[in-house]
This record gives C-alpha cells, sequence and structure tokens, in this order.
C-alpha cells in the first residue's frame, strides 16, 4: 500500500498537542517514474516534479517557517523491507506553523504537484530528546 495524503486521524492529533513546540518533519520519499499528468509537471519524472514543488514551497506565504535541515538519498534499507529515494528532515519553528501550513488553500494547491511527483511517501512528526550538540 503507498502513502500519499495526510492521515487525518495523526493531524487531528497534533492539533490536541502543544503547539508551540519545535518540530522536524521526516520525509522518506518513492518518486514515480514520471509525474502525474494534470498538476502543472506533465512531461516530468517523478524527481523532477518534486523538486518543483520544493521550489514553490519556498514561497513566504506557503513556506511558514519551515527550513529544510537535511536531504539525501536513500540507499540501503537494512531493517525492513522498504526502498526510498530521498530522505529529508525540515524543521518548523512549531508544531502549529506546520498546521498552518497543512490548513492553507495554497500550499493544497502546491501539494498537487507533490502529489502527482511521488509513489509513496511517509512524513512522520519528531520532536527533540537530547540537546543539540
Amino acid at each position: 500500500m503507498s502513502h500519499i495524503e495526510a492521515n487525518e486521524t495523526a493531524v487531528d492529533a497534533m492539533r490536541l498537542t502543544d503547539p508551540t513546540q519545535p518540530i522536524v518533519m521526516l520525509n522518506l520519499l518513492k518518486f514515480r517514474d514520471f509525474a502525474l499528468d494534470g498538476f502543472g509537471v506533465d512531461g516530468l519524472t517523478g524527481g523532477q516534479a518534486f523538486r518543483r514543488y520544493g521550489e514553490l514551497n519556498e514561497q513566504e506565504d506557503v513556506k511558514f517557517g519551515s527550513e529544510p535541515i537535511w536531504m539525501g538519498p536513500a540507499h540501503n534499507t537494512i531493517i525492513g523491507d522498504e526502498e526510498w529515494d530521498i530522505a529529508i528532515l525540515v524543521r518548523y519553528p512549531s508544531r502549529q506553523h506546520f498546521i498552518d501550513k497543512l490548513d492553507n488553500e495554497k500550499y493544497r494547491e502546491i501539494a498537487k504537484v507533490r502529489h502527482a511527483a511521488l509513489s509513496d511517501s511517509r512524513l512522520i512528526e519528531l520532536t527533540q530528546l537530547l540537546p543539540a550538540p
């Protein structure tokens, strides 16, 4: 089973948690060979379409304080059997910033490009337990 859209139960659970807490979102991404047509990325590979999604996310009115802090190719899954193309860590100043982004109409339009680009994904909310070095 592939996962592209947000799990509304998980988003609702986020809404009930401390809105001021900083979070990092772990993105695990598997690209389509070719992006779905009809989302403004026709003829692009999934990877190219996802890069376009990233460019659109850099607009100030949809950024909501997000800051990619690490991105790289995924190689071997040592535990499990899933295969990913890219892993990305994105920091948000607060959980509320991320929720506001999901609720933003302009972002929801941009998210269609993400959907067109990906065949599978995971998006996992993280909070920090250990102090930064």
